[in-house]
């Protein structure tokens, strides 16, 4: 059996990188350097396999800015020598990070996979070996000596997302992630069903570029009926807000009162943004539709379209840590740049 294609595994930290001791119960992290001893039917892929784990696995409720870039200086530093990538991270914040990392690749023209699990590799009812094996599979299919998958994806429980499109779901439940406004990009069953139409294009001739800058002066706010004037008057007034992603109702409805539109449009006149995203599990922000939200379009509200809101959270994070000026930065949000909103 050939090996030509290479595939780096990165553990960043999370479930899957678990083992219960069985005689304590206590977990503890995995050894990946004996991956190929603990998950053997490793060797049936057509694939050679490496591995980097993080020296200090990170709990996924930790992940930072900081994270993202040390992912991505990984990819980078190696990108060259493997074909494709599956990082292994904790499921909690996995749709933030994918979001995060798609923005950070520019030119991606190889596939890079987020995977986790809901239970350690070692247990025995685990839903880690398949996802793992089939996070590999998927990073090494090749058609015309060319990647398949030129993207950031997210697989869980026999279905590759674009990982920019992908929300958890269920802390119970294997079947953790979904992808509200896009369909899946491949479904592992008996053989795998690729939706070739919907993956990104390959780049052509184009080199990778890794951004790295992030500001996370930024915050989500979710809109709920009776919100209080003076509460949201201190948050949009505290010091060195650049921007906040607003969870509204439907298709983008928020209260018309006077306090609540004069107090967003003074916030946008000094320079804070705001991106409209729906608090619904799925659809699309249409501001104008009703007459609650035509006065956030009149004023100047971003519209983050059908964006999950850990997309448009990781994006203007994104977006913001780029030299673009105030005037141009509504246009550019508005914007796919990773196939993130439609």
């Amino acid at each position: 059996m050939s090996s030509n294609i290479k595939i780096l595994l990165i553990y960043t930290g999370g479930t899957i990188g678990m083992q219960k001791d069985f005689e304590t119960g206590a977990l503890k992290a995995f050894n990946f350097s004996k991956l190929l001893q603990r998950v053997p039917e490793l060797k049936l892929l057509d694939c050679a396999i490496e591995t980097i784990s993080f020296e200090n696995p990170i709990d996924s409720s930790n992940i930072s800015p900081e994270s993202w870039v040390a992912i991505a200086e990984v990819i980078e530093q190696n990108y060259a020598d493997f074909d494709g990538f599956v990082v292994l991270h904790g499921s909690d914040t996995m749709s933030y990070s994918a979001s995060a990392l798609s923005f950070m690749l520019e030119n991606l023209g190889k596939p890079v996979i987020f995977t986790g699990s809901q239970l350690p590799i070692g247990d025995l009812r685990t839903d880690a070996k398949e996802n793992l094996i089939t996070a590999i599979q998927i990073a090494s299919l090749q058609e015309n000596g060319k990647p398949l998958v030129s993207e950031v994806g997210l697989y869980f429980e026999y279905k590759l997302y674009r990982g920019n499109r992908t929300t958890k779901i269920s802390a119970e439940h294997f079947n953790a992630f979904t992808s509200p406004n896009y369909p899946f990009l491949i479904e592992s069953g008996v053989h795998l069903k690729v939706n070739s139409d919907l993956l990104l294009p390959l780049p052509q001739n184009k080199v990778l570029k890794i951004h790295k800058s992030f500001d996370n002066n930024v915050m989500i706010i979710k809109m709920f009926p009776g919100i209080n004037q003076k509460i949201l008057e201190t948050l949009m007034a505290v010091p060195g807000l650049k921007g906040v992603v607003l969870e509204t109702f439907g298709s983008g409805n928020a209260p018309t009162e006077n306090w609540f539109v004069q107090l967003l449009k003074n916030a946008i006149e000094a320079g804070i943004h705001i991106v409209n995203v729906t608090q619904c599990s799925g659809g699309s922000v249409d501001m104008g539709k009703y007459e609650t939200s035509s006065q956030l379009k009149q004023i100047g509200v971003i519209s983050g379209k059908d964006c999950t809101t850990e997309a448009a959270i990781t994006k203007l994070m994104f977006l913001l840590g780029q030299p673009i000026s105030n005037e141009n930065f509504k246009n550019q949000f508005e914007k796919s740049i990773r196939g993130e909103m439609g």
